[in-house]
């Protein structure tokens, strides 16, 4: 998902789409010049977001090859972004075939996207809703009628809460969609984290982001991510940079600070 809010779910191409923008770090084509300039003013000021956004995508295969491997059949995907190369349902089917994927986002060029790249594969679906609005993602017909909360699910929000505001409460927002896991369940998280860089550096950051949809990106600390993880157990090393986190390594003093993504998996208790 962008973190875009837009109600009338239309593309305009003049208005750079967060995901879109990752889509061009991550070296794909589905973007736009709108996209590719605020992208490079971001790469400009913080070059090595190429690095830590590849970075979680290897994340996410890790983290969902650990989950399936620990007996989820089932992956709920909030923020899914534009599919690309080792997808959710892919590493998960790949993992556990059978297991069940649901991607949840709001820009549009995401659903058509992954629609047309879903519609041969009965147990994988995408539907159209917003983190702001948890119980309408969790009251969706597709998501009440595809996932089984009395089971164990994956739960994954990467790199999307930090395009949520304080005033949204976001801390609110994932306590809510915790509450609805089984013991057993897993959340993953990867957030943006400011780390020791300038004022000014981050100013030009969010700049770019704020002529996108979603408005800013809100980088925050150690302590405000590891909130999201209330309620569960965390599992490999803690909570690291994303580029270091591994299910089967020991705890770990990861450097904290480059700028980047944090990134951790909770198992719920």
């Amino acid at each position: 998902m962008s973190g875009e809010h837009h109600p009338e779910w239309v593309i305009d191409p003049e208005i750079p789409s967060v995901a879109r923008m990752y889509d061009y770090y991550l070296g794909g084509k589905d973007n736009f010049a709108a996209d590719r300039r605020a992208a490079d003013q971001v790469v400009a000021a913080m070059p090595n977001v190429l690095e830590f956004t590849r970075a979680n995508r290897r994340l996410l295969s890790r983290a969902v090859t650990m989950m399936a491997g620990r007996g989820v059949r089932q992956f709920l995907d909030i923020g899914s972004g534009l599919p690309t190369q080792e997808n959710v349902h892919e590493v998960a089917q790949r993992a556990a075939p059978g297991s069940r994927v649901i991607y949840v986002d709001n820009d549009p060029i995401v659903l058509t996207h992954a629609r047309a790249l879903l519609a041969d594969n009965p147990l994988t679906t995408v539907v159209q809703a917003d983190l702001r609005e948890p119980e309408a993602v969790l009251g969706h017909p597709e998501v009440k009628s595809r996932i089984d909360f009395d089971q164990p699910v994956g739960l994954l929000l990467l790199a999307i809460l930090h395009f949520i505001p304080d005033e949204d409460r976001p801390a609110r927002i994932v306590a809510g969609l915790r509450a609805r896991l089984a013991p057993g369940s897993y959340l993953a998280v990867s957030h943006g984290y400011r780390g020791a860089i300038s004022r000014d550096v981050e100013d030009q950051v969010r700049s770019a982001y704020g002529r996108t949809g979603a408005g800013d990106l809100i980088p925050r600390g150690v302590d405000e991510v590891m909130a999201f993880f209330e309620g569960t157990e965390l599992v490999g090393p803690g909570l690291v940079q994303v580029a270091d986190w591994r299910a089967d390594a020991e705890p770990l003093q990861s450097d904290m600070s480059p700028p980047g993504f944090l990134a951790g998996v909770g198992r719920v208790v």
